[in-house]
């Protein structure tokens, strides 16, 4: 969330950034309701004044046994006109609030000014290109032929945008992420939590997911109280410090998880309908970030890395973008894509999204830091990054490693979780 200050005084930077975004919203509005606001504040600061020095006439009186009722009376009616206007300002400030919840995050000065992704810029590039001496198919082929992915079963179980993984499919998702989340607790120094999968709404408000997205949530109803399945790890591991002060001799704090994802893909008809490149339900491997102002650049550079050390372990090419003003994500400030090569598309398709949100997010979820006890508390500059989304990894391994036989050369990292090296057919 944009500080209301800053918007004031930064009204047309304001705008601008939202053309920039294709984004919308009413910041002149925005700006009304607040120059109202405190208006109606003056108005009741200088009554609540007012009633403070007749209180006191009125002790006064009453000490020296004088007649007070027509103070009494005129505070009675002071104080109806108090609570009237009490009721005006918390009104303007939820109009106010609303507004300034559907305000993106203002890009950083180095995002690339774009219309969409393919104005994104590419950053680097690694590995080779794999060569087939036959036409590789696509992973979902790859998948069904070997009997380790079934969507036509998980279409009947449940709908479109699902699959079963079944026996080595299993074991090769649970072998990836295994193996992702040892990367990033024994090399990258990253914290192991399992967060709760459901949150409830002022969770989601925090990480920037409500109100805009509200369509993409699933929902559920816990008791009366509207409750979400998370869209990704991203949103319980960044409110682990929820309206908290944290102590800045412990920045850079790092957190990851594994999850499974939930997300209703509203507005994606027709894309991506096969495979496992957008599901309804998915695994992630996320990584969370808590970091001082002045090195959340240098933290978002480290977390993009561990993404593609992830890539390099496995063997799979992929190259880096940076995100463009059209195509950054709502709270990001500046965002690295780590797209991986898929062959039988000829492509490269995204696998991790690495952000930094500087203080948009703290500010929403009241996330602050103290450099030293008698400091000011600071709001923290969070972070966020995929490492990796597990299925779009599965994929691209059987799409990467698939041989002229259907099998599937296991990548060597993986076999000590796999143990095997190959995937053969399912009998």
């Amino acid at each position: 969330m944009l500080d209301t200050k800053f918007i004031r005084e930064h009204v047309e930077e304001v705008k601008d950034n939202l053309a920039k975004r294709h984004a919308s919203a009413d910041v002149d509005k925005f700006v009304e309701l607040d120059a109202k606001r405190r208006e109606l504040l003056q108005k009741v600061e200088a009554m609540k004044s007012e009633r403070n020095t007749v209180t006191q006439e009125i002790s006064k009186l009453k000490r020296n046994k004088e007649n007070a009722d027509a103070q009494i009376a005129a505070m009675k009616k002071l104080g109806d006109d108090i609570d009237v206007l009490d009721k005006e300002v918390k009104a303007v400030e939820k109009a106010m609030l609303d507004i300034q919840l559907m305000i993106p995050n203002m890009c950083n000065p180095s995002v690339p000014v774009g219309e969409d992704d393919s104005d994104n810029p590419e950053v680097r590039k690694w590995g080779e290109l794999p060569k087939f001496d036959f036409e590789p198919l696509n992973h979902w082929d790859v998948g069904e032929n070997l009997g380790i992915l079934d969507s036509e079963r998980a279409a009947k179980a449940t709908g479109a945008r699902f699959y079963y993984y079944i026996g080595l499919g299993a074991r090769l998702e649970r072998a990836v992420y295994n193996f992702m989340l040892d990367q990033h607790v024994y090399k990258d120094g990253y914290t192991e939590v399992i967060p709760p999968y459901i949150v409830n709404r002022d969770t989601m408000i925090g990480t920037g997911q409500l109100p805009k997205f509200y369509e993409d949530m699933y929902r559920l109803n816990v008791e009366g109280e509207e409750m979400y399945m998370i869209p990704t790890a991203e949103v319980p591991l960044t409110n682990y410090y929820r309206g908290e002060i944290i102590d800045g001799s412990k920045l850079p704090i790092y957190l990851t998880a594994m999850t499974p994802c939930f997300r209703a893909e509203a507005g994606s008809a027709g894309r991506d309908t096969r495979g496992l490149i957008r599901q309804h339900q998915f695994h992630k491997v996320e990584m969370v970030k808590f970091s001082a102002p002045e090195t959340s650049y240098e933290e978002l550079d480290k977390m993009t890395n561990n993404a593609e050390d992830i890539l390099k372990a496995l063997g799979l090419p992929y190259h880096v973008v940076c995100l463009c003003t059209g195509d950054i994500g709502f709270s990001a400030a500046k965002t690295f894509d780590v797209e991986v090569w898929f062959p039988a598309q000829g492509k490269y398709r995204e696998i991790s999204s690495c952000s930094n949100t500087e203080d948009f997010q703290a500010r929403r979820a009241n996330i602050r830091f103290r450099r030293s006890p008698k400091d000011k508390p600071e709001y923290v500059h969070t972070l966020n990054g995929s490492g990796l989304a597990v299925g779009r990894t599965v994929a691209a391994i059987l799409e990467n490693y698939q041989q002229a036989d259907g099998s599937v050369v296991v990548p060597e990292v993986l076999r000590p979780y796999m143990h095997c090296d190959v995937i053969t057919k399912q009998k």
